[in-house]
């Protein structure tokens, strides 16, 4: 009878163990499982260089989403990118969406500017005010190569 009593403790063990693992794996990747506190937007820009699934969104230097995806719309070839934004943040429909690059040569983010505009966005629309990034190897070319005046 010990013999069992012993191994149910140890299957116990290993059972908490594995669901301890379990959580940090989800809380650390940041996963989702039973759906978030966020809706989502979309962007329309001629070019999205560097920026990808992942980014951070920020407003005021807080950050308020992520980006979900990057698509290609077939029917004008702009980049279109889905912005998951957290449900406690407004948009407005005049609202500036544009491509930063944090630090000289860090990753790419999507920066929101507030309109003033008394109109919110809702799930699912679209903003239409955007910026795309600036390529600095083109930058550089150009004034190497006098393009630059």
């Amino acid at each position: 009878m010990k013999k069992y009593t012993i191994e149910t403790a140890v299957g116990i063990f290993v059972l908490a163990g594995l669901l301890c693992v379990t959580y940090l794996t989800v809380k650390l990747g940041k996963m989702e499982i039973f759906g978030g506190n966020d809706y989502h937007v979309y962007a329309r820009f001629s070019d999205v260089t560097g920026l990808g699934t992942g980014a951070y969104v920020e407003m005021a230097g807080v950050r308020v989403g992520k980006v979900a995806s990057i698509g290609l719309d077939p029917g004008d070839n702009a980049a279109v990118v889905e912005l998951r934004i957290q449900n406690d943040v407004r948009l407005t429909d005049d609202a500036i969406v544009s491509i930063k690059t944090s630090g000289l040569i860090g990753d790419k983010y999507v920066k929101v500017s507030p309109g003033g505009s008394g109109v919110f966005v809702q799930p699912g629309g679209m903003l239409v005010e955007t910026e795309s990034s600036v390529d600095l190897t083109d930058l550089i070319g150009k004034y190497v190569f006098g393009g630059v005046k």
